[in-house]
């Protein structure tokens, strides 16, 4: 294979040079135990008390707010589960919507074993929540509501800030869990101004490692712990740090939020140039909201007569990589949930093609995508 063009960063990202160096360090010289008490347990410790600070940084808020995890599905799981278990006496009502990342979606499946019951927002053609709908499912006994920032397959960005305002109108104490695994480092996320009171982050989708994620809890938010063992991080999470992957994530995310604005600019760029080379291959149809209204890094697109499988393999033959669907659900094709909650028809639903680009992504490698789109689809069309 001559060459590789790497459009999938939704599903996962390159860990960024500077991240691994500073990863080596941690793994080779500053090994110790972060929790033994000596000189290289307290050294292998100050790794993540810098990483707290980094990710305080990067979301406006103080580094005791952070429990590292092991990736996004836990964090999503522990504020969730943790958090509906620890609220329970405000209610046993949970609201979600129809195209969340399953991490979530079993998170709540997994609370009707406790009695909870769970209200599912639909979505517009865009795969959008609707605000008023939210206003009329929230209930005296609704504990938790949960809300992606951005739809990891559609690129659909959620009203994550009106809708915090709305849940607190209506109880403070309900919570409000935002799943923001795919929009950390693409928007300008602030908690608190949000009346966000928990939220998920994950280190691979921002080059930083797999392996390693957090959860910002809000002060005074109380989560049920899901693990226990040795009380580290505050009896929330027990286990020995991994305090490598915990310096990766924290200096990815000081990394993925500086210059913002600079990087959206690039990635719209980039996305825009891919949309307008696709429009005009035919019977194309782009998933999700309009362009720039979108989240920056990720276009969806079905090309209607070829089965997404088999066109994501011809590309693959090109040494181009994307994804059809949620990569993060490994290996089971199907029926993307969030595009038939959007009400495509079948033919655009099973030939569905997520790219998604990083600030590493030229116009050559879209152009060339875009080449190779217009010289396979005639032929794959042809024996459909």
């Amino acid at each position: 294979m001559e060459r590789q063009i790497y459009l999938d960063n939704s599903a996962t990202t390159r860990v960024d040079d500077r991240v691994v160096e500073l990863m080596k360090k941690a793994f080779l010289s500053d090994y110790g135990n972060p929790s033994s008490m000596h000189v290289m347990g307290i050294n292998s410790n100050a790794y993540a008390e810098k990483a707290g600070r980094q990710l305080a940084a990067s979301l406006g808020c103080e580094p005791k707010n952070f429990i590292y995890t092991s990736c996004g599905t836990e964090s999503d799981n522990l504020a969730i589960i943790g958090g509906a278990l620890a609220n329970s006496r405000t209610g046993k009502h949970i609201i979600t919507t129809a195209v969340e990342h399953p991490a979530v979606t079993e998170s709540v499946k997994r609370l009707t074993e406790y009695g909870f019951e769970t209200s599912y927002l639909s979505v517009d053609e865009s795969g959008v929540i609707d605000l008023d709908e939210l206003k009329s499912a929230l209930r005296p006994d609704t504990c938790l509501v949960s809300i992606m920032a951005v739809n990891n397959e559609t690129g659909a960005v959620m009203p994550i800030s009106d809708a915090g305002r709305l849940i607190k109108e209506n109880n403070k104490k309900t919570l409000f869990h935002v799943d923001a695994v795919q929009g950390f480092g693409h928007l300008a996320l602030r908690p608190a101004s949000m009346n966000i009171d928990l939220l998920s982050i994950s280190g691979h989708k921002i080059h930083g490692p797999k392996g390693v994620g957090a959860l910002y809890i809000a002060k005074g938010v109380k989560v049920k712990s899901l693990m226990v063992g040795g009380g580290q991080q505050e009896n929330l999470r027990s286990g020995t740090l991994n305090i490598p992957g915990i310096a990766g994530l924290g200096l990815a995310a000081e990394l993925a939020t500086k210059d913002i604005e600079g990087k959206r600019k690039k990635l719209f760029a980039l996305k825009s140039r891919l949309a307008r080379g696709v429009a005009g291959l035919g019977d194309i149809h782009i998933n999700g909201p309009e362009i720039n209204e979108g989240a920056p890094h990720i276009l969806n697109v079905s090309f209607a007569g070829v089965r997404a499988e088999v066109l994501l393999h011809a590309l693959e033959e090109k040494g181009i990589f994307v994804s059809s669907g949620s990569a993060c659900a490994a290996h089971h094709p199907g029926v993307s949930a969030a595009l038939k909650a959007m009400g495509l028809p079948d033919k655009y639903l099973t030939s569905a093609i997520r790219f998604s680009m990083s600030e590493w992504t030229t116009e050559e490698e879209i152009d060339y995508t875009v080449s190779s789109l217009g010289e396979l689809l005639p032929i794959l069309r042809r024996f459909r």
